[in-house]
């Protein structure tokens, strides 16, 4: 009777870990033609904007309508969009809102109304926020490795011009046009890097380079992904880190008075940026001896926890480990899977942060890179 017991536990709990569920989601939307075409972006899909998989479909009086069958239960973050981030939907007065989540535990509909689009906003102009340390190296920097080009953001700590000789550690940061200015990010929320680093300069005496490169739009998932993936694509994650290894860096060392050892050369992303900010320092471990990964997106590729397990680690990495528990169902699970595998190692200076309230938004990304900073100093 025991066993037979604890047998009916073990179906039952597998039963609920592995339950799927449909839901469905019924969208009204103001300023939406009958044609226009709306997505659905989330941490489902790496946050992509024109997801075709992700289209709404006409729905009866005029609304629009999306059904994913088989979902997991877990907690899910989203917005509409019309196929770009310039499209996403806004308040009523164009401005930017909060991410929508649902947490899935059964069969769910949600009806729900988009109030505006960010488009029909585009006569209100938007501020610029950078500071003046902040400069533009190249509007459409050249990169070989994928035959493409790209803008590239600099920020020069406030003593820089005031120096001669001086050099600075250089923080390699992804998606540069969400780093310093409100009117260049895609969310409408910039991580205000440069106005932190103003601040802490003072505070602790330390001061440090940031590079920004870019994301493009439409292959940020395949450039920040260095393992192909049936749904997304090739992968060109290898070609995007030897850019800024071969390419970005030796540019940047010979323009600016830089510290070019791998001790004060740093990188850092979030969500795919994250991704490839970890495989950055796997791949080149002699470039890159410290990575901020903020709320990474391993579920996309999963290859990478072998890598991390087979890599030859050195004692002076040091990795900051960032998440939020409002993010998705396996966020935080995953992010501790990856502390587990490097930190048996036995290896690097490590740290894992993960916040209760935290969602995946720049809103937490910039509340977290203050402590990211300090912590990445204080172990110089």
């Amino acid at each position: 009777m025991k066993y037979l017991f604890s047998l009916f536990i073990f179906i039952y709990s597998t039963s609920l870990v592995h339950a799927q569920y449909t839901v469905r989601i019924i969208v009204s939307a103001y300023g939406t033609n009958p044609n226009d075409e709306i997505f659905i972006a989330g941490n489902f899909n790496g946050w992509h904007p024109a997801d075709a998989a992700f289209k709404l479909k006409p729905f009866e009086g005029g609304k629009q309508m999306i059904i994913f069958n088989n979902v997991q239960a877990g907690h899910y973050e989203f917005k509409f969009t019309k196929g770009s981030w310039n499209k996403v939907e806004t308040d009523a007065q164009g401005g930017d809102i909060e991410n929508r989540y649902v947490d899935i535990t059964n069969d769910t509909t949600l009806e729900l109304s988009i109030a505006g689009w960010k488009n029909l906003f585009s006569t209100q102009p938007i501020p610029n926020t950078a500071s003046a340390n902040v400069h533009i190296i190249d509007t459409a920097f050249y990169m070989p490795q994928l035959n493409r080009y790209r803008r590239i953001w600099i920020y020069l700590p406030p003593s820089y011009l005031f120096t001669k000789n001086k050099f600075y550690p250089v923080l390699y940061m992804q998606d540069g046009q969400n780093l310093f200015n409100r009117q260049t990010a895609a969310f409408g929320e910039e991580w205000g890097v440069d106005e932190c680093l103003d601040t802490l300069s003072t505070q602790l005496n330390k001061e440090c380079i940031v590079v920004g490169i870019d994301n493009d739009n439409a292959k940020r998932l395949n450039e920040y992904n260095p393992y192909d993936n049936t749904q997304y694509g090739k992968g060109e994650g290898r070609q995007y880190i030897a850019f800024i290894a071969e390419t970005l860096k030796p540019f940047v060392d010979s323009n600016y008075r830089t510290q070019k050892d791998a001790q004060h050369t740093f990188i850092a992303g979030s969500s795919m940026g994250g991704l490839i900010s970890l495989y950055a320092i796997v791949q080149y471990p002699n470039v890159f001896g410290a990575a901020g990964i903020f709320s990474p997106s391993f579920w996309i590729a999963p290859q990478i926890f072998t890598d991390v397990e087979n890599a030859h680690w050195q004692k002076s990495f040091r990795l900051y480990f960032y998440a939020g528990k409002k993010e998705s169902e396996t966020m935080v699970t995953d992010m501790q899977k990856m502390y587990a595998i490097i930190q048996e190692k036995k290896c690097c200076t490590l740290t894992e942060v993960t916040f209760p309230l935290g969602r995946h938004s720049e809103k937490y990304w910039r509340e977290e890179f203050d402590d990211f900073y300090r912590w990445l100093v204080k172990q110089e």
